[in-house]
């Protein structure tokens, strides 16, 4: 577990993929588009003051060449090293939707926590590289958000695919997963190499174990799970504000 610096909060990056679930944010909380200065970048900032602190808010963007948001680990971990950079935040959050797993009380509409995050499609089968592959990225404690707020906890684990192959779901397993999803390991990554305290917040769209096929659940719940997404992100950032990493 890496050592933090246990300083009072006063800059937030907040790392989502789509557009659709960060736009309300940057709405209510007037946060303005500022100038990337990669000029091939596809991801977008905003930031503004909220609170007392500097919030920033960076999307994953569009692809120019298929139209469709850009979501999974690589656009992920381009935004998350360029705004780390950039900005210098002591707190980055990454907020999203995310698969549930039924064997552990994951219900639609669930918040979680993550309390490690990890790869269950980095197979490489070479006794070194295993854990490598695997990642598990510790996130920072938050024992009082959690019990603040009546949040859910747990491994977040991460792989490139909306379904997920046998091979997936015995790795998810091996995970102890709570949550899948398509980013938070990539970012938990650069955040460990910046040495800076990460955690996700995810809302469950679909039951990743449950009777139903994946993309028929998520895009059944994405709607509703997106509007709790909104709901809950300003909450956090509220929570978060000036406390110290101790505190969280």
């Amino acid at each position: 577990m890496a050592t933090f610096e246990d300083k009072e909060i006063k800059r937030v990056l907040v790392i989502i993929a789509m557009e659709a679930e960060a736009r309300p944010l940057f709405d209510s909380m007037h946060l303005p588009k500022i100038a990337v200065n990669v000029p091939f970048a596809a991801f977008e900032v905003h930031q503004g003051e909220h609170n007392g602190i500097m919030l920033t808010v960076v999307t994953n963007g569009k692809d120019s060449r298929f139209g469709v948001c850009n979501v999974g680990t690589t656009p992920a971990a381009l935004a998350a090293f360029y705004t780390i950079h950039e900005t210098q935040p002591d707190l980055i959050i990454n907020a999203g939707t995310a698969g549930g797993f039924k064997r552990i009380g994951a219900e639609i509409g669930d918040a979680f926590i993550s309390t490690v995050c990890a790869h269950h499609d980095r197979r490489i089968v070479i006794p070194d590289f295993v854990p490598y592959g695997k990642g598990t990225h510790p996130s920072v404690p938050t024992k009082n958000l959690v019990q603040m707020l009546n949040f859910k906890s747990g491994v977040v684990t991460t792989g490139n695919s909306l379904d997920h192959t046998e091979m997936d779901d015995i790795l998810m397993l091996e995970n102890d997963a709570s949550v899948k999803d398509m980013e938070a390991a990539a970012i938990a990554y650069v955040a460990e190499l910046a040495n800076v305290p990460f955690f996700a917040l995810k809302v469950v769209t679909d039951i990743v174990d449950g009777d139903r096929p994946t993309t028929e659940e998520f895009l059944e719940n994405l709607g509703t799970a997106a509007k709790s997404l909104q709901e809950k992100i300003p909450k956090v950032i509220d929570f978060v504000a000036g406390r110290k990493i101790s505190e969280l």
